[in-house]
């Protein structure tokens, strides 16, 4: 059994409307949230052998932040197919994750990662807020795809958890 768990990056600053998308910060509410959701990942005892990351600077803080939290000590891998790639393209991703391997952390965007949770399991999360996490049992990387999964559990910093 593998574990997929699939992060929207933390709330985003919009004070710089000319910057390149890519190139946007976590605002105030985003460097307070992701720690936070990092320690209630930890406690719930989430422990990703490999992390996932969309290239853009608010998914990457993200990315860190959590695997500072959880006592991540490996590479932040950067993907590029997670900034906009679509939900089959991050299915690729997990695909392609060595057996060895029994839990991956993928922090992307919307609205991918609202339309790949939904599709894998049976459980509707509508619209993943910031900082959201879904996390989603699988037989192996290979069997990752739609309505293949087992829903273990959807978290986001308003959900009064």
């Amino acid at each position: 059994m593998v574990d997929l768990y699939l992060v929207r990056h933390a709330k985003s600053s919009w004070a710089d409307p000319g910057m390149a998308d890519i190139d946007r910060p976590l605002n105030k509410r985003g460097k307070r949230d992701a720690p936070i959701m990092g320690e209630r990942l930890a406690e719930r005892g989430v422990s990703p052998d490999v992390i996932v990351s969309s290239p853009a600077k608010r998914a990457r803080r993200t990315a860190r932040e959590f695997a500072k939290m959880l006592g991540y000590e490996g590479e932040v891998v950067i993907v590029d197919v997670a900034y906009g790639g679509g939900p089959a393209a991050i299915i690729d991703v997990a695909q392609s994750i060595p057996e060895r391997v029994t839990s991956l952390m993928v922090v992307g965007h919307n609205p991918d990662m609202t339309d790949l949770a939904d599709s894998l399991t049976d459980y509707r999360v509508d619209a993943m807020p910031t900082c959201a996490v879904f996390g989603a049992r699988f037989g192996s990387w290979t069997s990752v795809g739609p309505s293949s999964g087992q829903f273990e559990f959807f978290v986001y910093p308003k959900d009064g958890t």
